[in-house]
């Protein structure tokens, strides 16, 4: 008797993981100014290159945690991300008023950085019926 292949049907987390990132990769390519503007000026490259790098990569995570085949570069991929950008929420917190947002927004996104890490970590373990 044959066995047949698990059908593999990302979870609600990966889902709403997935719709974050995308969301947040396509706005990078949307609204770029805002994101240009929070790029610290000690980052070894253009405001506008770290936007496209970081609105592509959050795309492609995005993107990568639907699949069981791409979930394990897509789990890495935007927690090595995740940690990459941490200095620009810091940056921002630094002086909410300069990039027009309230220091509650500022301050509040620098403890959501480790829950959205964790979260990007559990999503990107194996798949259910995965060797």
């Amino acid at each position: 008797m044959a066995s047949s292949p698990v059908s593999y049907r990302p979870g609600v987390g990966a889902l709403l993981l997935s719709a974050l990132f995308v969301t947040a990769g396509t706005l990078h390519f949307v609204t770029p100014t805002f994101f240009d503007r929070i790029v610290p000026p000690w980052v070894p490259m253009t405001p506008r290159q770290a936007t496209v790098i970081s609105g592509a990569a959050e795309l492609l995570g995005g993107l990568g945690l639907l699949h069981p085949g791409t979930r394990p570069a897509a789990h890495w991929g935007l927690i090595v991300l995740l940690v990459a950008v941490f200095p620009a929420n810091l940056w921002m917190a630094q002086d909410p008023p300069r990039f027009h947002v309230s220091p509650l927004v500022a301050w509040g996104r620098l403890p959501l950085q480790p829950l959205l890490i964790w979260a990007v970590w559990r999503a990107g373990r194996r798949s259910p019926g995965s060797r």
